[in-house]
């Protein structure tokens, strides 16, 4: 009987020493390593990708400086006036794009999160038609759109003209500030808001004084989406605001215009500029949006 007795304090020891863990569980531990490695692996790829691709950027236009016998590529295109004008339409441009972005994406996104309309799953899919369709067939969409009444009214003020570029960008970048901003109200209790409404608050005091604080850092990040979507945006502009200097240039038409030319040096400065520009911007939200988070 002690034996016995012996022989199981034994076996316990021997399954809860530090260095003696079962087979199985070794394995799973093997498992899980080679499991994390694949991850680690596919995503370290994909970075790389993108770290490559600014590195090799970077190296062209470090070689084109130690090559020229003035000003660099940078200096050069920021010292050309057309660039210039193309930097502060972009700027603004996007930045309208993107308060007409949220203005819509606001209370669009409030209604497919919270109300069963008949229809939402046909809105639901229509607001993906931008984000699905080649750039160019939106472009060419809104060009067409514009040769009917009574939009045709509008197409010498709007077509080949600077609201041509806000029309174009905000037609794209809207269906992104929507999706972050339905995502953001599907995340948001509505309890919340229904004690509101039993306390005495309207659905629309209900709205402002509950739902928009609550989402807040979604409103940061469909801002900030919007703005870089319509920074980048290259094939709706070139088909329905052109590529007209000094008049519907915007960076990214930049580079188009400067590849054709064979200038590769300014397309190339002129694509750092736009990088700098999205991680100013990418960095102000992460900043805004980890405040907000504190306070």
């Amino acid at each position: 009987m002690s034996a016995r007795t012996s022989g199981g304090a034994g076996e316990e020891r021997e399954a809860t020493a530090p260095l003696g863990r079962p087979r199985s569980e070794r394995a799973v531990t093997i498992s899980d390593a080679g499991f994390y490695l694949v991850l680690i692996v596919i995503s370290l790829t994909y970075l790389l990708l993108i770290v490559s691709m600014l590195a090799a950027d970077f190296a062209f236009m470090a070689r084109e400086t130690g090559s020229a016998a003035g000003q660099g590529p940078i200096a050069a295109a920021l010292a050309e006036p057309k660039i210039r004008y193309s930097i502060w339409l972009s700027m603004t441009s996007c930045t309208l794009s993107a308060i007409l972005s949220l203005w819509v994406a606001v209370p669009l996104g409030y209604l497919i999160s919270r109300y069963p309309f008949f229809g939402r799953n046909l809105v639901d899919a229509i607001i993906d038609i931008p984000i699905v369709l080649p750039p160019l067939v939106v472009g060419l969409s809104l060009l067409i759109l514009f040769q009917f009444w009574p939009f045709r009214l509008l197409a010498r003020e709007i077509v080949y003209q600077v609201p041509a570029v806000v029309l174009a960008q905000f037609a794209v970048a809207c269906a992104f500030a929507v999706r972050t901003m339905k995502t953001t109200f599907d995340h948001i209790d509505p309890r919340c808001e229904q004690v509101a409404r039993s306390l005495g608050c309207t659905r629309l005091q209900a709205f402002g004084w509950v739902v928009l604080p609550e989402a807040r850092r979604g409103m940061t990040t469909a801002f900030t989406l919007a703005w870089a979507r319509s920074l980048g945006e290259f094939g709706p502009l070139l088909i329905f605001a052109g590529a007209t200097r000094m008049k519907t240039e915007v960076l990214s038409t930049t580079v188009f215009l400067e590849m054709n030319v064979g200038d590769i040096a300014a397309a190339v400065a002129v694509s750092l500029i736009m990088v700098a520009a999205a991680i100013v911007v990418l960095i102000i939200a992460r900043l805004w949006g980890t405040r907000e988070g504190l306070l």
